[in-house]
């Protein structure tokens, strides 16, 4: 069991996953330019939707790749769990559009299962991670995602509690 690297990994999602919403606190709408640029798929339905922009991806990158060093980990290693985690949640949203789910709604499991399992997996072989130490990792940012999403509601950093 690789219990130091499953602990590194759910602090890079914590903070890949967070940066975009303390971002949006921090910024409002400004520099919030949709990553879709309001594109629509073969279904009429939005690609991913207003709440996925450019400003928030690049703020998880960055804050993710430079805090990899700050717990022991190589720069690499943040920026590849910075893109899985944010291709984990861009999947996610472009499933709840084509479940016609409206922009920041929730999804329990699909709003946390991605975007913990994409870098989860994409770190296994650098990080020597079994199939049990991926699902603990996953197992443990669900549940901490959940209760840490109504303590930011809570704090106003979360516009919902979920």
């Amino acid at each position: 069991m690789q219990l130091v690297h499953i602990l590194q990994l759910l602090v890079l999602m914590t903070l890949a996953n967070g940066t975009p919403i303390v971002a949006k606190k921090i910024f409002g709408s400004r520099l919030s330019f949709p990553l879709d640029a309001g594109t629509t798929f073969f279904d009429g339905r939005p690609l991913f939707g207003p709440s996925k922009t450019i400003r928030g991806i690049l703020i998880s990158f960055l804050v993710t790749t430079a805090s990899a060093p700050l717990i022991g980990l190589d720069l690499t290693i943040g920026a590849i769990v910075a893109v899985a985690a944010m291709a984990g949640d861009l999947f996610s949203s472009f499933v709840k559009r084509r479940l016609n789910s409206p922009p920041s709604s929730q999804a329990l499991g699909l709003d946390q299962i991605p975007e913990s399992v994409f870098p989860m997996l994409a770190c296994r072989g650098a990080l020597s991670l079994t199939i049990a130490d991926v699902a603990l990792g996953v197992g443990i940012f669900f549940i901490g995602a959940v209760i840490l999403s109504r303590f930011l509601f809570r704090v106003h950093l979360r516009d919902e509690p979920y």
